[in-house]
Parts: structure tokens; C-alpha cells; sequence
């Protein structure tokens, strides 16, 4: 366990939001999207998401239903860079294991994979699905971003997909990232950019946090905290219109709020 210094308490005290509450709204929200995944979501999920993302349809096809219909992301994390035979992967914010999945498939039975995610009802979704398709290279663990259950300099990438904006505190979450990669290896997310101002009131509001608005950055604003924590080589992928269609598209018209993926690695 983490314990926290004065200085962080000083940060916290600085974030827009309470850490600890927006967790409990986030948790309350995608505990739903684990039990109900057919339900009335501002955002995409399942199938029809994923092909909307452009994930390969035979990746997505392999896996039973169970496996992606609680999916939420916003674009694609593995567009960018391929992950490699036998690379240990971590799933930063692992929801129900759908990208987790992908990533076992494509690193073969001699990587690992282990989700991470602070949802009771997400894990265990992913832990039977797990059990499910025999895959023994792949698991679950209890934790947050901000303080990640995983040794120093374990992982070869990590990934993530829609879950770094609904964290108040980037900083400390891109330090605990950047600690569990080896040095060389890749950070590949996906999250929402931000083109339009979001208002202070705005940022404030935790139901605009869970509704995947005022916790993001512009492209920019992604890229300057990337560098600031160390990372190197950034690439910043295409627009995607992730909301289109979705309950939650005019909030994102207003704005203008998009799906991307990135790309970053920590140097040697």
C-alpha cells in the first residue's frame, strides 16, 4: 500500500475533483456496465463498438460474447504499435478483460497479460471469462492506477483504454506507469481529447468526470504530461468519432470530444 506524503496531500487538495469520490462514482457506473451491459450507456459497447474502433474483426469474432459486451473504450491501443510474441503486458483500468483478451492473443501463450481494475463485478467478470477460455498466461488483479499492484519494471507495455481520463490525478498515474514498465518499454493507450474549453464549473462536476468529458485533455494537454513524467518517442493516432451515434453525443459535440490513440516509451 501507498502511503500518502504531505506533498500528495497537497496535490490532492489541488486536483478539481475528490479522488476517492470520483472512484466511487466511477466504480457505480461501470459496476452497471458489468451487470447490465445491454443497458442505456452515454457511450458505445460491446461489438458494435469495437467495430466502430477498427479492432480487427477476427480478434473480436474469437471471443465469446461474455468477453466483449461489457467493452467501453474509445479507440484502438494496439493501432499504433504491434505488441510482440511473448511481451508482458498490463491492462491499466481492465474493465470486463475484453483488450486483455486481444493482447493474450497476440502475445501468444509465452507472454503474460495481468488486468488491472478497481471494480468488484468487472474483475469477476474477467476472472471467469478467464477460466472460461483456459487461458492460463492471463489474469486479474485488485488495485487502482494511482498505486498499481505490480513489481518495478515488470512490464514490456503497458495499455489502456478510456479509463486515464476518469483519474483526477494524471500526474501520479503516468509515475506509476512509467515505474512498472522495464526501461525501453511501450505505454500504448487510447483516451478521449478534449478540443472544445471546459469550464471550471465543468471540471468540477464528477458526473461530467464519469461521463468521459471533464477528465480529458486536448492532444496536447496528453502529450505535455506524457513528457513531463519521462516518456519519449510520442505519437498521437487519428481522430475517432467515438460518441457518434451514442446518448452521450451531444455533450461531446459541445466539446468536441474525440477518441485517440497514443503512444509513448520510457527510455533506456
Amino acid at each position: 500500500m501507498t502511503i500518502d506524503t504531505p506533498s500528495q496531500l497537497d496535490t490532492d487538495a489541488r486536483l478539481p475533483v475528490e479522488p476517492e469520490a470520483l472512484r466511487a462514482s466511477v466504480r457505480e457506473k461501470y459496476r452497471e456496465v458489468a451487470t447490465s451491459p445491454q443497458g442505456a450507456f452515454h457511450f458505445h459497447t460491446g461489438r458494435r463498438l469495437a467495430d466502430l474502433l477498427g479492432y480487427e474483426r477476427t480478434l473480436v469474432d474469437r471471443l465469446p460474447d461474455r468477453a466483449v459486451e461489457s467493452f467501453a473504450g474509445v479507440a484502438d491501443p494496439f493501432s499504433l504499435r504491434p505488441l510482440g510474441e511473448g511481451d508482458r503486458v498490463v491492462d491499466v483500468g481492465s474493465g470486463g478483460g475484453f483488450d486483455a483478451f486481444v493482447a493474450a492473443h497476440l502475445v501468444g501463450p509465452t507472454g503474460r497479460v495481468v488486468g488491472v481494475d478497481m471494480t468488484p463485478e468487472m474483475l469477476a467478470k474477467a476472472r471467469a471469462t478467464t477460466r472460461s477460455l483456459g487461458y492460463e498466461h492471463v489474469e486479474f488483479r485488485e488495485g487502482i492506477i494511482e498505486d498499481l499492484p505490480i513489481d518495478d519494471g515488470w512490464a514490456d507495455v503497458v495499455i489502456s483504454n478510456g479509463v486515464l481520463n476518469l483519474v483526477a490525478d494524471k500526474a501520479r498515474a503516468f509515475a506509476e506507469i512509467r515505474r512498472i514498465l522495464r526501461p525501453g518499454g511501450r505505454l500504448q493507450f487510447a483516451d478521449i481529447a478534449v478540443g472544445g474549453e471546459v469550464p471550471t464549473e465543468a471540471a468540477c462536476d464528477i458526473d461530467l468526470w464519469t461521463d468521459c468529458i471533464a477528465g480529458g485533455l486536448s492532444t496536447g494537454g496528453w502529450v505535455a504530461h506524457l513528457e513531463a513524467a519521462g516518456f519519449a518517442e510520442v505519437e498521437v493516432g487519428p481522430r475517432v468519432d467515438t460518441f457518434g451515434g451514442a446518448r452521450g453525443e451531444a455533450n461531446a459535440r459541445r466539446f468536441d470530444v474525440s477518441g485517440h490513440a497514443f503512444a509513448a516509451r520510457k527510455p533506456r
